[in-house]
């Protein structure tokens, strides 16, 4: 059986303070972007066997996140074994969430191509451990994130019916330590939900990306590609998660040719 593990987008994403167990407690709207996505396939075999392709994946194969997911479902149930076949379109570090869609689509599939009739509540829970952002991609629909990304409220934002993103990633890698390691935690209480109610041409006064207080200055490609789409016509513009991805919406279709100098472009209606 194959799927189609989607990337999102935040829209805004506030740091709010540090937890005791080093993470971050986060205040953030997952949005996903299913145009653009991975290929995972997962068919029974007799024994267990995990190939890739497309875009190259560093590490070593016990430190992918689809294998970890299928772990963890062999741990916990004793099933049979399986062959994964992942095709990876996705960029990584690219705040994106595409390792975490990976991980969420397996769980999911995982429970179909076995037949484990697990409840969406239970692969959550399952998805929690695997990474914050993992259990976003379960429901695979718009949610505020809060906790470390983990505690998930739905949203609705009719704003963006018939917009159009344009997601830009120059060749830069941003791992989640890095942009962890330098993060200013706001030590305020903020409301995202007043703002998302807001009418999409106030979203750029009201609703900020923390992450670009750090690393803009550190990589001023970024700032540079937000100013540009936002000259350009985009009615919002903001990094994307903690990576390296920076992306415009806008009422028409934006022309992807004028921005392929920066690396990784990709255009779709939402």
């Amino acid at each position: 059986m194959i799927v189609f593990p989607s990337c999102k987008i935040n829209i805004g994403l506030y740091i709010l303070s540090k937890r005791s167990d080093g993470y971050h407690n986060l205040l953030t709207c997952f949005y996903p972007v299913k145009a653009l996505s991975d290929i995972l396939e997962i068919v029974p075999s007799d024994t267990f066997v995990y190939t890739q392709s497309g875009l190259v994946i560093s590490g070593d194969e016990e430190s992918n996140l689809v294998v970890k997911a299928y772990r963890l479902i062999q741990q916990r149930h004793q099933c049979s074994a399986v062959k994964i076949h992942l095709h990876k379109c996705i960029p990584m570090g690219a705040g994106l969430g595409g390792g975490s869609a990976d991980a969420a689509f397996a769980l999911t599939l995982l429970n179909e191509v076995l037949q484990l009739n697990l409840p969406d509540g239970q692969l959550k829970q399952y998805a929690a451990e695997l990474g914050s952002d993992c259990p976003f991609f379960i429901d695979n629909l718009p949610a505020i994130g809060e906790g470390k990304g983990e505690k998930l409220t739905s949203v609705t934002l009719p704003q963006l019916e018939g917009k159009y993103i344009l997601l830009v990633k120059p060749d830069i890698h941003i791992s989640t330590k890095e942009a962890y390691d330098n993060c200013r935690c706001r030590q305020e209480n903020t409301s995202i939900l007043q703002w998302l109610n807001l009418p999409l041409e106030k979203w750029q006064q009201t609703l900020h990306n923390d992450f670009e207080d750090t690393l803009f200055p550190k990589y001023p490609v970024l700032a540079e590609i937000k100013n540009r789409l936002l000259r350009q016509g985009a009615a919002y513009a903001s990094l994307s998660g903690s990576g390296a991805t920076v992306y415009g919406i806008f009422d028409r279709q934006p022309m992807v040719d004028h921005w392929k100098q920066y690396g990784f472009v990709f255009s779709t209606k939402i």
